[in-house]
């Protein structure tokens, strides 16, 4: 997997491919984002291991580029916060047509009525957890803008979320290579670890909310 790759991922356009696919995935969720990010960790772990055996066998002189692996986090960090302020602002300007397309859907509306408790009682957790499921993002983000939630409010979390989705992802790339080896076998267990995040993540932001006391 990692050869067929080797030409976007030893090329500084993997930051460029990443970036776009994660600010675009706020509105198409389809876009593989996660996994891309987690290909390019992964070609990252390749390379330092492939860097260590030239190190022992040529004097360390390796010419395969790989990905930085802090370029890539601040790469992804920034762009799902840049992804979810571009949504926010949209969402926010969308008018009554917006209003009404949430008020349509159950579930935008459960997400934003929960989402504004969550942040009117000074906590968001909710968009980190958001961030790690599937359109969660998507919901979150348009659903503050719709409700004009204050961007003081909103934008401290979704960068909190932006950076725990980054790091966790780069991180299961990375560490998934290192232990299990720079093939498809490692990038796939790590991307079965992203969709086991997710999917934990949607239930429980489809968890019913408690009752509250009179």
């Amino acid at each position: 997997m990692l050869e067929s790759l080797g030409a976007l991922t030893g090329s500084p356009w993997i930051y460029a491919v990443v970036g776009l696919s994660v600010v675009l995935d706020v509105f198409l969720p389809v876009l593989p984002s996660g996994v891309l990010v987690i290909t390019a960790a992964t070609a990252a772990a390749a390379g330092s291991s492939t860097a260590v055996a030239g190190a022992a066998q040529a004097a360390g002189k390796v010419t395969q580029e790989v990905p930085s692996l802090f370029a890539l986090f601040l790469c992804a960090a920034t762009a799902s916060v840049l992804g979810d302020l571009v949504a926010y602002r949209l969402a926010w300007r969308g008018g009554a047509r917006l209003e009404r397309a949430i008020a349509r859907s159950r579930r935008l509306t459960e997400a934003q009525e929960r989402l504004g408790t969550a942040l009117n009682r000074g906590g968001g957790a909710l968009v980190v957890v958001a961030r790690f499921a599937p359109a969660g993002r998507s919901v979150v983000s348009l659903g503050a803008g719709a409700a004009h939630r204050k961007a003081k409010e909103f934008l401290p979390w979704s960068a909190l979320a932006g950076v725990a989705w980054a790091v966790y992802s780069v991180g299961l790339g990375y560490f998934g290579g290192q232990w299990l080896g720079a093939s498809w076998v490692g990038a796939g267990v790590s991307v079965l670890a992203l969709f086991a995040a997710g999917t934990l993540a949607a239930y429980v932001m489809r968890r019913p909310r408690p009752a509250t006391a009179a």
